[in-house]
């Protein structure tokens, strides 16, 4: 293979973004490093290096362990790249989803505003208690 594949290639190729056109924008809109260095679609990515995905509120990290420019079945990506995403920002994603939803028991509706008032005040009670830790 050649020295490098394009890097919004290479993220589609790798099943890490579902069209290379994504994958092309995420790198202009500065949500892929390589090596801590925020790239263009363009710049090539070689064997060895660590390809950095944003995608809020988690940060992935990959290592390249094979070029590869064609897209690949999904049980053969283990053999392209290697998951280095650091554990603290696993926890940031599993915080994230417990927090998104406020579980109400079905058939009670929306919240009424002085339903909504008294959430909004029990997770700044919550909000508070972290800050103190």
């Amino acid at each position: 293979m050649a020295d490098g594949v394009r890097i919004d290639k290479w993220l589609w190729a790798v099943r890490l973004f579902k069209t290379r056109s994504a994958a092309a924008e995420a790198c202009k809109n500065n949500r892929v490093l390589v090596n801590g260095a925020v790239v263009k679609p363009s710049r090539e990515v070689r064997t060895g290096e660590v390809v950095a995905v944003r995608r809020m509120p988690v940060v992935y990290s990959f290592r390249v362990l094979e070029l590869v420019a064609n897209r690949q079945p999904a049980r053969n990506i283990g053999r392209y790249i290697e998951d280095v995403t650091p554990p603290e920002e696993l926890i940031k994603l599993e915080m994230a989803r417990a927090g998104a939803f406020a579980v109400r028991d079905r058939g009670m509706g929306r919240p009424t505003k002085k339903d909504r008032r008294d959430i909004e005040e029990l997770l700044a009670e919550f909000d508070d208690d972290d800050a103190e830790e």
